[in-house]
């Protein structure tokens, strides 16, 4: 390989990670003015209000799984541990300590409680899910 093409390789290599770059970028902001619009954030209180109602509504029933959660974090019960919902949603800081498989087994929404220590219920999936 002669130093020229080495060269030119380099130059197109540093050139589609510019193009990437570009484009993550401008995703990131398209994204941000769209999570920014009033209308939305209007929705995403509201979904934050009813999982919190929802939340605190089912802590009696789901209080054990949160206290058998806790108590296999702190003993370090693998076995206990991967038995539980893998449903989380990291950003949020919220982890289910409902069993796995409780969303059609149970009919029940994920619960657990937010990085407040707040009881908090939600449904569905988080893109850190998937």
């Amino acid at each position: 390989m002669t130093g020229e093409s080495s060269e030119g390789l380099r130059v197109q290599a540093a050139v589609r990670r510019h193009a990437r770059n570009r484009a993550f970028a401008e995703v990131e902001d398209v994204i941000s003015f769209v999570l920014s619009a009033p209308g939305v954030q209007e929705a995403r209180a509201q979904v934050e209000t009813a999982e919190t109602v929802l939340g605190m509504e089912l802590c009696a029933r789901f209080q054990p799984f949160q206290d058998r959660y806790d108590q296999a974090v702190r003993d370090g019960d693998a076995a206990r541990l991967t038995g539980i919902c893998p449903g989380k949603h990291g950003y949020w800081g919220r982890i289910c300590v409902l069993p796995d498989g409780h969303e059609t087994s149970m009919q029940e929404p994920h619960w657990g409680r937010n990085s407040d220590g707040q009881p908090i219920a939600w449904v569905g999936r988080a893109p850190d899910d998937w």
